[in-house]
């Protein structure tokens, strides 16, 4: 039986993704074996040289959290599980350019109801270019979202479907002093749906992150303060801004050497605005919750 490829990228969006997420974590496995032939790690390097945004909700990572929230049509009180992770593919041996696969999903659970009921699911694919220069470094992304409405939410509420998927091009631009890092930048969604949805964003934040521990929990490593601010203002809802405010204590094992890997963190996250949730985008939540996350 023959497979064809384009026959597999005209499927559904869902299977599209789920093809995508799929070959992103078998490259990952593939990271020790190129690893071994190639030990400066030009391929699949380890960690990234655009710090991942500590408050950014499409952030690829391992997490679960649960909020309280004030919404039109969502319960008050809301669950959200998520897992990816940004995949290096290639980093020069300069060390200053890297291409790598981010790949996510991310959904909504309506913790009032008897089941839980599933609010949305968002699919999120990129494949970032990033660089650095010193203190300075920026991430040029070209990414596709799709966003799904529960079964038991349509089915209990009588929710209607937005068809709501896009292509969008990122760039951000990163300053780290000390310890604090300011970053903005701005998006530009083409090939969408709806077709009236306006295409511009800009993002923009800053973050602390404490330099010296905390609290130490032996194996379970150092814990450092980080604070940040995020926020992002959609052309499609005349530029309101929607903000992220996200604290807490990242620890990192002591085994683990490369940044950011094999982390993990317990937040206090706060949110006001129009809803980072794809299939609510044009509506306003605020919240405020508690959440744990992994980077592994």
């Amino acid at each position: 039986m023959r497979i064809s490829l384009s026959r597999c990228w005209l499927a559904p969006t869902r299977l599209r993704v789920a093809l995508l997420l799929v070959l992103g974590m078998s490259v990952s496995s593939a990271k020790a074996v190129a690893q071994a032939v190639l030990p400066g790690r030009v391929v699949f390097p380890d960690g990234g040289i655009f710090r991942p945004l500590l408050a950014d909700p499409q952030r690829p990572q391992f997490f679960a959290k649960y909020f309280w929230t004030r919404s039109p049509r969502l319960g008050a009180q809301t669950g959200s599980v998520g897992f990816g992770r940004d995949i290096g593919f290639v980093r020069l041996p300069s060390g200053r350019w890297q291409l790598s696969l981010a790949a996510g999903v991310f959904s909504q659970f309506n913790m009032d109801s008897k089941s839980s009921d599933l609010l949305g699911v968002d699919y999120i694919v990129g494949f970032p270019i990033t660089h650095r220069r010193g203190r300075f470094s920026a991430r040029l992304q070209l990414y596709h979202q799709s966003s799904h409405l529960g079964d038991e939410f349509i089915l209990h509420s009588q929710a209607q479907r937005v068809d709501l998927t896009y292509e969008a091009v990122e760039l951000l631009l990163s300053d780290e002093i000390a310890n604090w890092r300011l970053y903005g930048g701005g998006e530009y969604l083409f090939n969408h749906q709806p077709r009236d949805l306006k295409p511009g964003r800009l993002h923009a934040g800053v973050e602390y992150r404490q330099t010296a521990p905390l609290v130490r929990l032996g194996r379970f490593g150092d814990g450092r303060l980080v604070a940040a601010l995020d926020g992002k203002s959609f052309q499609d809802r005349n530029w309101h801004v929607g903000w992220t405010l996200h604290t807490g204590l990242a620890f990192t094992p002591t085994s683990a050497a490369a940044p950011g890997g094999g982390g993990w963190s317990v937040l206090l996250e706060a949110y006001g605005g129009p809803a980072p949730f794809g299939q609510f985008f044009r509506e306003n939540i605020s919240s405020v919750g508690l959440g744990l996350a992994f980077d592994l």
